[in-house]
């Protein structure tokens, strides 16, 4: 398909990008931009900020006990589409699947920020501060506010520009469900651009739910197998002895990594294996094998390195070796993403300048928040930042300004790390 022949209306140029992305040459969102649906109402509100509460509390009491935790968006799209079912048999209106998409979004968005507390908080705490509620609340609240502000003038350059390119995995998958649950009204508005597109739709939409209820059936029948009959071990380990001593080979054999590893593709999962690869068969071996004759511990190992196992050398010092590593990930992919961050400037700007007019004639699917409203936004969140006393950041305007550059710099980062 020609980029001549995509309609004008669904993907406007209105900053600078032109359809020469191959992917968005043949993309179309599945209700079309010209179909008027309900979307953000009372009741997918309600209910999407109750599930982002438990799915919120759950993460964090996780993420504070193993470190780890697992994305809401499909759990609470899955949840949503079934409230809405049940609903619908007792004579209420079924959900559209932009109103499910707006469940969806707010339940993640509360997981999202309770895993942002518990990641960040304890450290704060570490550094000696107190971390009494009030101070956990309003860093939550405010920050999560000021990223999502900041996010808005990206929006066309990470996701609309980069469709395609940044997989955006857990979005990826959270859409196909919802397409797989869509009520009947949503059916009908998504066959509503053409009569292509409703087959298109009709088949994805089938498609979709037999991969996906299919993928819920071999899973749990595989946990089951593994877990409740013992059938195999779920982290078969092999650990090596001389000469390649320390070294170990071990995996955990789980459906839900052989999923993500599916949709986020070859290359991000072999990148994740040859990190692997390198702290077990590399790193590990290699501390052992110049460590073994030290009499006394080496920081910030406890306990002298010829008496650790490959586990604890991986606690004390291979860890730290992959946080740095991070670090640097995250500044690389900062430099990266300068162009991008610039596209998203110029962006909003040319949206500025554009005032109100630009937006209104926008199609559904391209309209944004207004940029006085987001700089407004930005500037009163800055505001509130230095007024409250609890944030240690009083009438300190450089630290206001500092939150402000780098928060802005590393919502890009996130987004596409998120996407990779």
């Amino acid at each position: 398909m020609s980029s001549e022949s995509i309609p004008a209306n669904e993907y406007p140029d209105r900053i600078g990008f032109k359809p020469d992305n191959p992917y968005l040459e043949t993309f179309r969102p599945y209700i079309p931009a010209g179909v008027r649906l309900r979307e953000l109402t009372l009741l997918p509100l309600i209910i999407g900020t109750l599930l982002g509460m438990v799915f919120g509390a759950s993460s964090l009491y996780l993420v504070l006990k193993v470190g780890l935790t697992v994305s809401a968006s499909i759990p609470v799209a899955v949840i949503s589409i079934t409230i809405f079912r049940l609903f619908s048999k007792f004579g209420l209106r079924d959900a559209t699947i932009l109103e499910n998409n707006i469940v969806q979004t707010a339940g993640s968005a509360g997981e999202s920020i309770a895993f942002g507390v518990g990641v960040t908080m304890p450290a704060i705490m570490i550094l000696g501060m107190d971390l009494e509620f009030t101070r956990v609340m309003l860093v939550a609240m405010l920050g999560g506010l000021l990223g999502i502000l900041m996010m808005i003038p990206l929006r066309r350059a990470l996701i609309v520009a980069q469709h395609g390119y940044l997989k955006y995995p857990e979005g990826t998958a959270c859409a196909e469900v919802l397409k797989a649950g869509a009520s009947d009204e949503s059916r009908q508005a998504a066959a509503a651009g053409s009569a292509e597109h409703a087959g298109a739709a009709a088949e994805g939409a089938q498609t979709g739910a037999k991969t996906i209820f299919g993928g819920l059936g071999v899973g749990f029948l595989y946990q089951v197998l593994m877990t409740g009959f013992k059938g195999w071990k779920d982290t078969p380990e092999k650990v090596f002895g001389a000469p390649f001593k320390a070294a170990s080979v071990s995996a955990e054999i789980s459906p839900a990594l052989l999923g993500v590893g599916y949709i986020i593709g070859p290359r991000i999962a072999s990148i994740m294996c040859a990190g692997g690869v390198l702290a077990y068969l590399v790193l590990i071996p290699a501390i052992k094998f110049f460590g073994e004759g030290m009499t006394t511990a080496l920081p910030p190992g406890t306990v002298p390195i010829s008496e650790m196992s490959p586990s604890q050398i991986r606690g004390a010092y291979v860890l730290y070796i992959g946080a740095g590593a991070v670090a640097a990930g995250g500044i690389i992919s900062l430099f990266r993403s300068l162009p991008t961050i610039w596209s998203g400037l110029k962006g909003g700007l040319a949206d500025l300048r554009g005032g109100q007019a630009a937006t209104a004639n926008a199609p559904r699917t391209d309209q944004d928040l207004s940029m006085k409203f987001v700089i407004g936004g930005i500037i009163a969140l800055v505001g509130l930042i230095m007024v409250f006393p609890q944030l240690n950041l009083r009438w300190n305007i450089i630290g206001a300004i500092l939150i402000v550059a780098f928060g802005f710099l590393f919502v890009t980062v996130s987004s596409r790390l998120t996407g990779e």
